[in-house]
């Protein structure tokens, strides 16, 4: 029996969306009514403010309580977690007084900087706040989205086990940004490690013929299959100081969505589950071509009617 299809956004706050009053009815105002409207529409969202500073129980808790049964909300992980810069003001205000003064030209810090136990810190702390989602069965998976400069090879995969060892109730999922993970010479290997250890590849539709360029593959190496769509706006990918609503402005046609139909419902037949997700979050791009490719895929990528 093939698995659910569920279809949805990376945002559901993003301001442009907001502010292009396209999606959201004039009433729904606040952020309560505003994940009660898009839980109504869609059945999964990805959670993208947790990559930039630490969730809190609370914020999960709300989460739960404002969303229906079956909903399902993907995690993106702390960019601290994943090799990715950090300002030392997206720490806890104790972490950064803990980690002491930093020098002057010293704009971010990278989870090597930290002491073991600062780091053992963080990773509880990021944990334990995703625990009411979890009890509450609604938490899908935790997104480990690793830069062009994760490069292949034993170091990395070591510390992909030991994220899932550090956060051992959760799945954890992974995203590469660096094309040799999927290139030809490494492609079995990285597929392999990842069938072996049932961790959940996340597959990508994105401008390639660049580093960080991976192809557009639909392999599941685990009981759930994703799917995450990037856009297409290869004029500004790794344009140097383009914003991230520059990098993921692209909508879209029916045709490019069509291109996946056929790959996610053979995700589906390998998975239980497969999450499409659209993150090409510049105005109301993404709820557009989630709401195509949901009915697409018929009523198992779609939310509630």
């Amino acid at each position: 029996m093939a698995g659910r299809i569920l279809v949805g956004t990376c945002s559901w706050t993003d301001k442009s969306l907001i502010d292009c009053g396209r999606f959201y009815p004039p009433e729904a105002r606040t952020a309560e009514e505003r994940l009660h409207f898009y839980s109504s529409r869609f059945p999964v969202v990805e959670v993208d403010s947790t990559y930039y500073g630490l969730p809190s129980e609370r914020n999960s808790a709300l989460w739960t309580e404002r969303t229906p049964d079956e909903f399902t909300f993907d995690i993106k992980a702390f960019r601290l977690l994943t090799h990715h810069p950090t300002p030392p003001k997206a720490l806890p205000k104790d972490v950064r007084q803990a980690l002491g003064p930093l020098p002057e030209d010293k704009r971010n810090v990278y989870h090597r900087d930290l002491p073991a136990e600062l780091q053992d810190e963080v990773w509880r702390r990021f944990g334990d706040a995703l625990l009411p989602l979890d009890s509450a069965g609604k938490l899908g998976v935790v997104l480990f989205q690793f830069p062009p400069w994760f490069l292949p090879g034993g170091q990395s995969k070591e510390y992909i086990l030991q994220a899932r060892e550090r956060l051992p109730q959760y799945k954890v999922a992974v995203e590469f940004r660096n094309n040799r993970w999927l290139a030809e010479v490494n492609r079995e290997r990285t597929l392999s490690f990842l069938r072996e250890h049932r961790i959940p590849l996340v597959c990508v539709d994105e401008p390639q013929g660049f580093t960080s360029s991976v192809p557009p593959l639909a392999e599941a190496t685990a009981e759930i299959g994703l799917v995450r769509f990037h856009g297409r706006n290869a004029e500004m990918w790794e344009r140097k100081g383009a914003t991230v609503a520059e990098r993921f402005d692209y909508l879209y046609s029916e045709e490019e969505l069509r291109e996946w139909a056929s790959p996610i419902e053979r995700l589906a037949g390998e998975t239980q589950e497969v999450h499409v997700l659209m993150n090409n979050c510049l105005q109301d791009k993404a709820v557009v071509n989630a709401d195509q490719l949901g009915m697409m895929l018929g009523s198992r990528g779609r939310g509630p009617s």
